[in-house]
């Protein structure tokens, strides 16, 4: 890959004062369509006596309330929409979440800006049109796999709609005979396919497989290494979120110092989760996104709940947009264990650190008596000999107790099962949660 293939290079290129300007411009508009159309933020901004004839710069968004994803379910299904029904021509929604569920509106445009988005995430990972892409996303009401696909198509890339309802023996074989040189599809799908290709006793030198893109889960760098050693390829992450747009909102570069984000159709800011204050560059806190160029269905200042830094500094690439770190946390996936915080990631992590793990695992939170007890299910390889020697066994699961005790000062009953029993846990089923009065 040329270290300056940009896919729209005029906007990946902008100056920071250009952009604002265009920030602004956009800004207005997207503040007015949401306050003439938009029940929820026609309140909202009256209820604080918003003067949008007033706002002259990206700073003035902290005069305006926070859009958090109980005010998405309370105007289930359609509320938040600003144009009418008659003009959204794809609908898709949140999957997995208690409660009703986020529903997107996109129009016509929305799909163009959509496609656009994504474009320019693919080719800074190195995507071109002569890539055969691969995309193992489940084609259904979530927006990830149809984002992908749009935006790979634009490059010219052929694109191989694969799905998830494939099994493994499909998609290795379609990998090799198609020749295959990208693959878009979650961490933990990468995992089973690496698995697979050890099963099958491929070579990963006989596939065509050079790019792994790799989002819809938070993941480690141990992981990462993991993947690009077992597949032999070189792997970016992204981010995006249904709320948002789906996929296209940043991704990594070829040199892989944080995420790009598209600052033409999203204003970034970072706050406080506590004080709900902006932090300075490169202070993590929580990510706060605004749509400027979505008609459908706008979002002004919307609390993702990740926790991430934003870096300023234009990027060796070439690129100007600012960039955001890879998000491992939530504000609101924290685990409190006798008195002790932890996040899912930092088990992972650890995990990641032993051969002979899957990579698939299992947090499971329980009571006994009055005591709070933690159990860690960890997916055994299937590739490991002699896993039914108990010493073995015993020896590994001491050792990652051990680990567990020294990284998060938490008493832990690690426990092994069988290779492939994991490979469907969602990201929700991730954490268990079965202690009196908290909810699973």
């Amino acid at each position: 890959m040329s270290q300056h293939t940009f896919h729209n290079p005029k906007c990946e290129t902008l100056g920071r004062e250009e952009l604002e300007q265009i920030q602004i411009e956009r800004l207005q508009s997207t503040l007015n369509r949401a306050y003439r159309n938009v029940a929820f933020y026609r309140a909202a901004m009256d209820a604080q006596h918003v003067n949008l004839d007033k706002f002259t710069s990206v700073q003035a968004l902290q005069a305006l309330p926070f859009t958090t994803k109980e005010d998405l379910h309370q105007s289930y299904p359609y509320g938040m929409f600003a144009v009418p029904l008659r003009d959204i021509v794809r609908i898709h929604s949140t999957l997995g979440t208690p409660g009703k569920p986020v529903v997107v509106g996109y129009t016509r445009n929305d799909l163009r800006t959509w496609a656009e988005c994504t474009a320019r995430l693919l080719v800074a990972a190195g995507i071109t049109e002569h890539d055969v892409v691969q995309i193992a996303l489940d084609y259904n009401i979530a927006p990830g796999a149809f984002g992908f696909h749009h935006g790979a198509e634009l490059i010219g890339a052929s694109v191989i709609p694969m799905s998830l309802s494939m099994g493994v023996e499909r998609q290795l074989l379609i990998m090799r005979d198609f020749k295959t040189t990208a693959l878009i599809t979650t961490p933990a799908y990468a995992v089973t396919l690496a698995a697979g290709v050890e099963q099958a006793h491929l070579r990963p030198e006989c596939l065509s497989l050079r790019l792994g893109f790799f989002g819809g889960q938070r993941w480690s760098e141990q992981l990462r290494l993991q993947l690009e050693q077992r597949l032999h390829i070189f792997s970016v992450d992204t981010y995006g979120l249904t709320e948002i747009l789906g996929p296209g909102v940043a991704g990594e570069c070829h040199c892989r110092d944080g995420l790009h984000i598209n600052e033409d159709h999203f204003i970034v800011e970072v706050v406080d989760p506590k004080t709900l204050h902006p932090v300075h560059d490169g202070d993590e806190g929580e990510l706060v996104l605004t749509t400027i160029t979505r008609e459908g269905f706008p979002l002004i200042r919307y609390r993702t709940r990740d926790i991430t830094s934003i870096h300023p500094a234009p990027c060796p690439c070439g690129r100007t947009f600012s960039r955001m770190t890879r998000v491992m946390a939530r504000t609101d996936d924290m685990i409190l264990f006798r008195g002790v915080g932890f996040f899912p990631s930092q088990v992972e992590q650890i995990l990641c650190e032993f051969a002979g793990t899957s990579g698939h695992y299992q947090i499971i939170l329980g009571q006994e008596g009055e005591m709070d007890v933690l159990e860690i299910r960890i997916e055994v390889s299937d590739q490991i000999p002699s896993w039914d020697e108990l010493r073995t066994l015993e020896t590994m699961r001491a050792e990652m107790a051990r680990k567990i005790k020294t990284v998060l000062d938490v008493d832990a009953k690690v426990t092994f099962v069988e290779p492939k029993s994991m490979q469907r846990l969602t990201a929700d089923q991730r954490v268990v949660d079965k202690r009196p009065g908290e909810r699973e």
